[in-house]
């Protein structure tokens, strides 16, 4: 994490008082519906915090598995039970009280299918919780970089397109909110790989009137963060569409967007695709190469320039997040995927010349096989 504010807010009355006079996109009086539970009753719902329920961890603390009754405050019987995600705050974690307040008064007044759920919250001694719907597939993160089985081309489209429409309902709100941490471990799924958005801790109304901007502590996560934001506090709508820029990356790459694993030139995930990104007879070489060619190569194409567009040195050349979503919806229904293509080739080849029983090519052997797929998809890219 870079820099992180932080604020102590000691007194649940202090506690509501921001709440009250929070200013806000929606309307003020959302955060009334949550529920207020005890200690005693989070405790019991995630098994006295035991160790096997931890679904996470981060600055802030420890994110557990709970169960609590359909009506709320007791915890769960046998039979009537909902599943929620209960994230408990450390004391000295880097997130303190004052991001712990603005994360749940944000989330009392934001309501989106791309948003992820705050059902309620506990405010009692030291102990400060937040209970959440409970996300079945966990953090994109884990699907992207974590998991032997590589994320299905159509999925991260449909994630991308989600966690997109997340950010532009923030940003295009009366009164716009500036995200300031998207990255891969803070968009969330569903069972059926709904994006929705979470951690609002560091969230930020953004400018008023006639302001361009908000300034304002630099805080967020190394590599995702845009440069101008960075260097000067100067904190945009545009500084979330260059994260978003990131993300596209990493879910085109299948490559983290800092990874000191890597060789020194390939650390940094941005200054790395930059050549690949402005030249399309590289494209090819930015592909996650667990896909397999199981991808759309309109799709690849733009997602792409997308993704260079977002990317922009000038923020003010960046697209909105209104003109993000319109260039991904479609790609939902692209099926040109590259292997399709590839066996087509072959198919073709095969028909010009038969050759004689038992000779084989050799420019369809095992050893060659990757360098002509490679090939014949610079080709399409190019097109």
């Amino acid at each position: 994490m870079l820099v992180i504010e932080s604020c102590s807010l000691q007194v649940k009355l202090v506690f509501h008082l921001i709440i009250s006079i929070h200013q806000h996109p929606q309307k003020p009086n959302h955060h009334d519906s949550f529920l207020q539970f005890t200690f005693q009753e989070l405790k019991s719902a995630t098994g006295n915090f035991r160790p096997d329920s931890i679904l996470g961890e981060g600055g802030f603390g420890y994110v557990f598995k709970g169960w609590i009754e359909e009506n709320g405050t007791a915890p769960a019987k046998p039979g009537s039970r909902i599943t929620v995600a209960v994230k408990s705050l450390k004391l000295d974690g880097l997130q303190g009280h004052r991001e712990w307040v603005v994360e749940v008064a944000f989330l009392g007044q934001l309501h989106h299918p791309n948003l992820v759920k705050l059902i309620g919250y506990c405010i009692e001694e030291d102990h400060r919780l937040l209970v959440y719907e409970f996300m079945t597939r966990g953090s994109l993160e884990n699907h992207l970089f974590r998991r032997t089985i590589p994320l299905p081309w159509s999925n991260r489209i449909k994630i991308t397109l989600g966690a997109a429409k997340g950010l532009a309902f923030l940003h295009g709100g009366p009164e716009p909110v500036i995200y300031r941490d998207f990255k891969t471990s803070n968009i969330l799924l569903d069972s059926e790989y709904n994006a929705k958005l979470s951690d609002f801790g560091l969230a930020k109304a953004g400018p008023q009137g006639d302001k361009t901007h908000v300034s304002t502590r630099v805080v967020g996560t190394y590599g995702y963060a845009a440069p101008e934001y960075v260097m000067t506090g100067h904190l945009t709508s545009k500084s979330d569409v260059y994260s978003f820029g990131v993300v596209l990356l990493e879910i085109l790459t299948g490559r983290r967007s800092m990874d000191k694993k890597r060789p020194s030139g390939e650390q940094n995930l941005v200054t790395w695709a930059r050549p690949y990104l402005a030249d399309k007879r590289k494209l090819y070489q930015l592909v996650d190469p667990r896909l397999e060619l199981n991808y759309s190569l309109k799709g690849v194409l733009k997602v792409s320039q997308l993704a260079y567009n977002c990317l922009h040195r000038d923020p003010k050349a960046r697209p909105t997040m209104d003109e993000v979503v319109k260039v991904l919806t479609p790609l939902q229904d692209l099926n040109d995927l590259a292997i399709l293509s590839h066996h087509s080739r072959l198919s073709q080849q095969g028909r010009r010349k038969k050759k004689p029983e038992g000779t084989k090519s050799t420019k369809d052997s095992p050893l060659n096989i990757g360098k002509h797929r490679k090939d014949e998809i610079k080709l399409q890219l190019c097109k």
